[in-house]
């Protein structure tokens, strides 16, 4: 008999038909199982209704379901909303729902915390606790789904694993969560639709690559010379810019999948146009689609600022002067700390 402390999320359809036969009931209960955990996101074995009450409490006695709970909402005045969510053993870890007229994108988490340590990011000041399951990152996107139903009407359209936490770093998790979002006993969503953003691991890049998925990915840039961004990213000191490079373009050859490039603008730091002229450089060496200027959303812990309007123009006019293809991203929900590089379990 399974041990009650297992998460049958955590078994294969074979394996609860296996289960189920030993019980003595019909095979075709385990696809009931099977997509109550899954498709119709149960959060207790009590919800499985058209399964009898015995084999509820079967499953109830052999099985724990642990799931996530919204534990604070935030709302931004420009309809951005933060959830702060509590996993089973307690900890606590943010994603985002970001509406827009043509899409509503859930912005998920991969790490409680994060091991990385980016200069510029509030979650690289705490600690990493431990990884999210791939369930818990299911979790994640089925509570997001369900804001955007409730208040906007509509489905998620996408998603962007761009919150706490380094996905290459939560590989296997990342995986299967992405394998079961998109499953059609899952959520069906189309992982055209979901985009990793990662700081940098190149060996992970090339086993993306390997693994033939689907999915885009990003870039987390940020600074285009080696000694600026090992300056701000410590993870450059074993993923320096030209392994990245090669790493990039291997995934390409493999994939055929969308790249872009992240980068931040910091005033006097990275927004020259020798600056410029360095990602310029690099992006001409990578099939990247897009380059993402984004703007900074500062934190207590870091002295970086914003640069003038003035200057994010003129970077961006280099750009568009030199053919780069690149979109200036404006923040969403800065006034409850939702934006860009503010994800850190505040209040």
């Amino acid at each position: 008999m399974k041990s009650a402390s297992q998460n049958i999320r955590h078994l294969e359809l074979a394996e609860i038909e296996s289960y189920v036969e030993k019980l003595g009931e019909k095979k075709f209960r385990a696809k009931q199982v099977y997509e109550w955990i899954w498709l119709k996101q149960a959060r207790h074995f009590d919800e499985m209704t058209n399964l009898s009450k015995d084999f509820r409490a079967n499953l109830g006695r052999d099985f724990v379901l642990p799931s996530l709970a919204t534990d604070a909402t935030q709302y931004s005045d420009d309809g951005t909303v933060k959830s702060r969510f509590k996993t089973h053993d307690g900890h606590l870890v943010e994603g985002v729902l970001i509406p827009t007229d043509k899409r509503n994108t859930a912005c998920v988490s991969s790490q409680i915390g994060c091991s990385l340590s980016c200069k510029f990011c509030a979650t690289g000041y705490i600690d990493r606790k431990r990884n999210l399951d791939y369930d818990e990152i299911y979790d994640e996107v089925a509570l997001l789904n369900e804001q955007s139903e409730k208040i906007y009407g509509k489905k998620l359209s996408n998603i962007v694993f761009m919150g706490m936490g380094e996905p290459l770093l939560n590989y296997k998790n990342v995986l299967k969560a992405i394998e079961r979002i998109t499953s059609p006993d899952g959520m069906g969503m189309s992982p055209r639709r979901i985009t990793v953003s990662t700081a940098g691991v190149a060996k992970q890049i090339r086993a993306l690559g390997d693994s033939k998925v689907k999915f885009k990915l990003a870039l987390s840039l940020h600074a285009a010379n080696d000694a600026k961004r090992h300056e701000i990213m410590p993870i450059n000191d074993s993923n320096n810019i030209q392994s990245l490079i090669e790493a990039l373009n291997y995934f390409y050859k493999q994939t055929k999948n969308e790249i872009t490039f992240e980068y931040i603008l910091f005033n006097e730091f990275n927004d020259s146009l020798k600056d410029a002229d360095e990602l310029i450089r690099i992006y001409r060496q990578v099939p990247a689609d897009l380059v993402n200027i984004i703007e900074y959303n500062p934190i207590a812990f870091a002295k970086f600022t914003k640069p003038s309007e003035e200057k994010v123009d003129a970077f961006m006019a280099y750009l568009e002067k030199h053919k780069v293809n690149a979109r200036l991203r404006r923040s969403r929900g800065k006034d409850i700390d939702a934006a860009c590089g503010q994800l850190a379990n505040k209040g």
